[in-house]
């Protein structure tokens, strides 16, 4: 039987209480109801042509660039008006590449943003949207400048072994970023301020000291300047660590959520998903680097994109679309591991709180104000998500509970538990 199509238009908050059991079905209500489930989908099924027509537009134009001759004539144009010296074709080529990128992503993103608008998820004006695009292209072009600049000097010191070196400082520079995320790029986006204290700051300090976890602060992001979507995590390494909540949690669910929220991004600090994912992302960094030095020094990809060698300005457009080619290959995959490391998070947040049904309320008040997909196809799971499904956390919530209970169950029944008076 079809389900009814959902209103995409913003309207007044949902009623996030589940809806009590219905007394002529055999078990319990579902925990989304047919109309929320059809708005997840509404919503996801919207942004699907947005978000994988800006991919596949994106990895076509790198692609086109990088293997044809039409990137070493855009990388050799651009340097001229330079000067016409290598530093110049190798600075202005790849500010050209990342403009060209960025500019391609434009439409496809005010795509899903006016999408996500209809469904009462945006809150920020169209002239915020565009100064957060101009603040992300300064930021791409402050990255990628001087990592160019560093590459092209190891390649002008060896074009057949410059990809060990580069190796190395690929590694580096992944840790690097990795630590100074949360206080360079994080403020340029948000603004923060320590929660005021009371019931709530005690309580999620109190779980973190619980935990083993030791925070500096407990800070809000005014998340809510832009969007209605929740969240909450942790970031930081060391003396700079702090849990961060988005305003628009704080507001809108149960504070007994709120730690349950936290409680999952404290899995991740506990179980050392940041310095082990850091650790994955340097290697994979480095082995990324040198399956780029072996494929540079190809002499058809070479001839196809018009360079003499990976010393070549030229080759700038092929080394950028082979990147984003070994990016799109190792997507699934790294979707792959980080769905387990969001399930194991789920699970520590139970062993710590031992409250799944609170945790069920938590995901489901989630779902419903994010307007997910509780329940997406498999396939795209499998290839994009990088969380288990709403349905899937909640199954595993419920098994974690069933578990707890079947090992208690023998103590339970015992002799000790018949010498117990029962109370009326």
């Amino acid at each position: 039987m079809n389900e009814p199509a959902p209103d995409p238009t913003p309207g007044p908050a949902p009623d996030l209480t589940p809806a009590p059991d219905d007394p002529t079905s055999a078990g319990p209500a579902p925990d989304f109801t047919p109309a929320e489930r059809a708005r997840g989908r509404a919503l996801r099924r919207a942004q699907l042509l947005w978000a994988l027509g800006g991919r596949l537009a994106g990895l076509a134009l790198t692609l086109v660039l990088g293997l044809t001759p039409a990137g070493a004539a855009l990388v050799t144009a651009t340097g001229r008006w330079f000067g016409g010296s290598r530093t110049a074709g190798v600075l202005a080529g790849a500010a050209a590449l990342v403009v060209l990128g960025q500019a391609l992503q434009l439409p496809f993103g005010a795509g899903a943003r006016a999408v996500r608008a209809r469904f009462g998820l945006v809150t920020q004006g169209w002239a915020g949207w565009a100064l957060d695009a101009v603040r992300s292209l300064g930021l791409a072009l402050l990255l990628v400048l001087p990592l160019v600049l560093g590459l092209f000097a190891l390649t002008a010191w060896s074009p057949r072994r410059w990809w060990l070196p580069a190796a190395g400082a690929a590694a580096l520079l992944t840790v690097a970023l990795s630590f100074l995320h949360p206080l360079l790029i994080e403020p340029v986006f948000n603004r923060f301020a320590p929660m005021p204290p009371g019931e709530l700051r005690t309580a999620l300090l109190a779980l973190a000291e619980r935990d083993g976890v030791r925070v500096r602060d407990v800070l809000v992001a005014d998340a809510s300047r832009r969007t209605t979507a929740l969240n909450a995590y942790v970031s930081g390494f060391g003396a700079t660590r702090r849990i961060v909540a988005y305003d628009t949690l704080l507001s809108a669910a149960e504070p007994r959520e709120v730690e349950l929220v936290v409680a999952h991004e404290l899995g991740h600090v506990k179980h050392r998903d940041v310095p082990l994912g850091t650790a994955l992302g340097a290697v994979g960094a480095a082995v990324a680097v040198a399956v780029l030095g072996l494929l540079a020094d190809w002499p058809p990809l070479l001839a196809a994109a018009g360079a003499d060698d990976a010393a070549d300005p030229r080759a700038l457009p092929l080394l950028a679309a082979l990147a984003a080619l070994l990016g799109a290959l190792s997507g699934p995959a790294q979707c792959a591991v980080s769905r387990r490391i969001e399930a194991r998070a789920d699970r520590h947040a139970l062993e710590l709180t031992g409250d799944a049904e609170q945790f069920v309320a938590m995901q489901r008040r989630l779902a419903v104000v994010n307007v997910s997909d509780v329940d997406p196809p498999r396939l795209l799971e499998l290839l994009f998500a990088t969380h288990p499904s709403a349905t899937r956390r909640i199954a595993a919530a419920r098994a974690w509970q069933a578990g707890r209970g079947r090992a208690a169950g023998p103590a339970a029944d015992g002799p000790a538990a018949e010498a117990r008076p029962t109370p009326e």
